[in-house]
C-alpha cells in the first residue's frame, strides 16, 4: 500500500481538513501519515486514521524527510503557508530538497494537490 504524507502550516490546516474531506474515498486507499497537529485534525474530525510522526517546528519534517530517503513515502501533500516566515524553514527545505532528489510527487497547495489525484 502506498503511503501520503499529510502536512499544513497552521494558516493552512483548515484548508488542507477540507482537501481530504473532500478527497477522503480517494485517500482511504492509501496508508495516511503526517505531523502531529496536521494529524490530531484530520483524525478528529473526519473518519479516517492519520498516523502522526513528529511536531513539524520539532524535527517532523526531518524525521518526514528521513522516511523519504528510506522509501517509505511516495507522495507529499505539504500546504505551506507562504506569507509567514517560519523559523524551522532550513527544515522545509530540506523535506522539499528530498523529494525533488528522491523523485518524490509533493504539492504544495490545493491545485497541486488537486493535480495529484486527478484522473489526468
Amino acid at each position: 500500500m502506498k503511503t501520503i504524507a499529510l502536512v499544513a502550516h497552521n494558516a493552512k490546516k483548515s484548508v488542507m481538513l477540507a482537501w481530504v474531506k473532500r478527497n477522503i474515498e480517494e485517500l482511504k486507499k492509501y496508508k495516511l501519515i503526517g505531523t502531529s497537529n496536521t494529524s490530531e485534525l484530520i483524525n478528529s474530525v473526519l473518519d479516517i486514521v492519520v498516523e502522526p510522526f513528529g511536531h513539524g517546528p520539532n524535527g517532523g519534517d526531518i524525521l518526514l524527510a528521513a522516511q523519504i530517503l528510506a522509501g517509505n513515502v511516495d507522495i507529499v501533500v505539504f500546504l505551506i503557508d507562504a506569507e509567514t516566515p517560519h523559523g524551522h524553514e532550513h527544515d522545509i527545505q530540506t523535506l522539499i530538497r528530498t523529494c525533488v532528489i528522491n523523485n518524490v510527487p509533493m504539492a504544495l497547495n490545493v491545485g497541486s494537490a488537486d493535480y495529484l489525484f486527478s484522473d489526468k
